[in-house]
């Protein structure tokens, strides 16, 4: 009877998630203007009257694991006693960056502190010595520990709650020791549900954005056209692998892709550095971190009770509210792959290195960028260009630098391998959440979906974009801040029981 259940709900979950994805699809596609209105009503409506509570839950999240880390607690294992990591460091290191980070720090790297620069916060002059070091310290709050944390918090608990307490690796089984009995039933599976919805819409929109940064720099480099096309071929070709790659498993497919993208990142990082501006690379690592740790609550939140908070309502808060909803993505995938880590361990390696290594990606390329900006080698024209079109920025900063054809190369095969490791870092977890947590899916869930997250993304881009899907996701992850909240509780209640 045990088993029947158990296969019940994961069948639930799976059918209803196909269910709900399929109608936002034809939604989207079908009726894409009354889709784009209502996200865009809806996202307005839970950023201007819960900005507050986004940013309040970041900072807590933040609070939350420095506590864990440093406590008692910090020395309880994932797994048994003296069990062993998993995986080597270097690898494990470079999964949970590729799946949380990867393709959205060489999309950003150059267009986002650009973009701030362009169109800072209000009271500050736009393209001026005051945006520039704006543009610098916003970058590293978007990229640094914050989001981390977010994703560490229900990484830990999925992985505490799996590896630990032998459970199933499921968003419900972590809320157990707080709601009873409840989650497991109809409002675990809910939970679950909605942990589907918001995996399938994150890495759709992350897969589109992505494509479009691959081919503008192919049409940059080589000549091959920028348009709706050509993109599609791209998330054809590139589909292929990653559907292989995570089928192949974590042991095979997604470490190789991930130890290749560790290598690629940190040579790009190298040769950025030795072809730009030092000393300005070094000052804005340095003075940006600075003021990045010492403002950071302040700027955390960045919401004022009067005056114009459109700027963080555009930037901040839809950050912070993406991030909460790429936590069950990443938090499933960073948890499968942390057995044997302590609780210690965990926290230092998921929080605190790949956003070091995030802001040191900024402080290189968001200094290519700027240095051109604030010496008047870009034009006015050039600059608001690459804030309109992010996906451009990268290749337009490189044209002005040494070995530019050659750097731009290894950036778009970057981005294939980012796009890759997300891709079937998303299948691998959404094939999980839809098995009752297994820790090796049915290959034939993760064919589903592959091919589901490729067909979503070709159907959004026909229909004019992803942003209203981007949207619509961050709407059906606000729960999660709650739940967030919950599985902290959880987890200090049953850690209470271990022997330390």
């Amino acid at each position: 009877m045990g088993v029947y259940m158990k296969r019940s709900k994961s069948s639930i979950v799976f059918i209803v998630s196909l269910i709900i994805c399929a109608c936002i699809a034809v939604w989207a596609v079908f009726a894409n203007a009354n889709f784009t209105v209502v996200a865009n009503a809806l996202f307005s409506f839970f950023t201007t009257d819960f900005g507050w509570l986004y940013c309040i839950a970041m900072v807590v999240f933040v609070v939350f694991c420095i506590f864990l880390a440093f406590s008692k607690y910090g020395k309880v294992t994932l797994g048994d006693d003296g069990e062993k990591p998993q995986f080597s460091t270097l690898s494990w290191i470079a999964m949970l960056f590729g799946c949380g980070m990867g393709v959205g720090l060489v999309f950003w790297g150059v267009a986002e502190p650009m973009s701030f620069y362009a169109g800072p916060a209000a009271g500050i002059k736009p393209e001026t010595t005051a945006a520039a070091n704006f543009a610098m310290k916003a970058a590293y709050m978007h990229w640094g520990i914050s989001p981390w944390a977010n994703y560490a918090i229900m990484g830990l608990a999925l992985a505490y709650f799996g590896f630990r307490k032998k459970q199933n690796a499921m968003v419900s089984t972590t809320l157990v020791p707080l709601l009873g009995d409840k989650a497991k039933g109809g409002l675990g599976t809910a939970v679950d549900i909605l942990a589907v919805f918001a995996t399938v819409a994150g890495v759709v929109t992350s897969l589109g954005l992505g494509v479009m940064q691959i081919n503008s720099g192919l049409h940059m480099v080589v000549g091959l056209p920028s348009n709706l096309t050509v993109q599609i071929v791209i998330i054809i070709l590139i589909s292929v692998v990653y559907i292989w790659t995570a089928a192949s498993g974590i042991e095979k497919g997604i470490k190789v892709i991930s130890d290749v993208n560790l290598y690629l990142f940190v040579g790009l990082m190298i040769v950025g550095f030795l072809i730009g501006p030092k000393l300005e690379i070094l000052n804005n690592l340095t003075g940006g971190v600075a003021s990045y740790i010492q403002n950071f609550i302040k700027d955390s939140v960045l919401v004022n009770g009067y005056g114009d908070n459109s700027w963080t309502y555009n930037w901040r808060i839809f950050y912070w509210a993406w991030f909460i909803a790429w936590a069950p993505f990443v938090g499933v995938f960073i948890a499968r792959i942390s057995r044997g880590r302590t609780i210690r361990q965990f926290i230092l390696g998921v929080v605190f290195v790949p956003a070091a290594m995030s802001i040191v990606w900024f402080a290189i390329y968001g200094s290519l960028g700027l240095h051109l900006a604030t010496t008047g080698i870009l034009s006015h024209a050039e600059i608001a260009q690459i804030a309109a079109a992010p996906e451009t920025g990268l290749f337009i900063v490189l044209q002005h630098y040494p070995i530019a054809k050659l750097l731009s190369i290894v950036a778009i095969i970057l981005l294939n391998t980012f796009f890759i490791t997300s891709a079937n870092s998303g299948t691998f977890v959404l094939s999980m959440l839809s098995s009752d947590g297994a820790q090796n899916p049915p290959k034939k869930k993760m064919v589903i979906w592959g091919v589901i997250q490729s067909v979503m993304a070709i159907g959004m881009m026909m229909a004019g974009g992803l942003k209203p899907l981007q949207t619509i996701s961050l709407v059906a992850a606000f729960p999660f801040i709650f739940i967030m909240f919950a599985e902290m509780a959880s987890l200090m209640k049953i850690l209470k029981s271990e022997k330390v």
